[in-house]
């Protein structure tokens, strides 16, 4: 009986062990924790599609919790976003219809930019974020789209977010460039 409550607790203390260099928390430093997010330019032809990936990269990063949202003056990182195309296909079609799409798949691509407001130096830059989804039209095809904006908008949000926590922030030992997909 010795025997197992010995091993029982070697083992325990072997896989504690392995846990001993995780922290709880972010690893953003502190004082890159405050960031802005400008409205994001609009390049596509969907109306309103600017503001409404602001809205949700926003609230990606209260989400999320390593940041906080300030104003543009308090902010350590500034987000800047470009929604430069949108694309729409049709992927399944009614026969009794003619022939017309009834679901599509929806793409809109985005570039963003991190900015250090300290120097204004690019910490991060990355083209071709794409955030897609697919939408029934239900004989609407416009509500259909509108709709699946926003779907759209959450999946980039996610992706900037991500990146934010990827930052390669001075002094930090990533050096600028480490992370995977900067663009210089």
């Amino acid at each position: 009986m010795r025997s197992m409550l010995y091993t029982g607790a070697l083992l325990a203390v072997t896989l504690l062990s392995g846990c001993a260099g995780y922290t709880w928390g972010t690893s953003v430093p502190k004082e890159y924790r405050k960031v802005s997010v400008p409205v994001f330019e609009n390049m596509t032809t969907v109306s309103e599609i600017g503001p409404i990936v602001t809205q949700y990269t926003l609230r990606e990063f209260q989400r999320e919790g390593s940041f906080k949202i300030v104003r543009p003056e308090d902010a350590a990182i500034e987000v800047q976003g470009v929604l430069r195309s949108m694309h729409r296909e049709g992927v399944a079609y009614d026969r009794g219809q003619g022939m017309r799409a009834s679901e599509y798949r929806y793409v809109i691509v985005a570039d963003v930019t991190f900015v250090d407001k300290k120097n204004g130096k690019v910490l991060f830059e990355r083209k071709g974020i794409k955030g897609e989804t697919t939408f029934l039209t239900n004989d609407d095809l416009l509500t259909g789209q509108r709709n699946a904006s926003f779907r759209i908008a959450d999946d980039i949000a996610r992706q900037i977010v991500n990146d934010a926590l990827a930052l390669p922030f001075p002094g930090d030992g990533k050096g600028t460039g480490a992370v995977e997909g900067v663009q210089k």
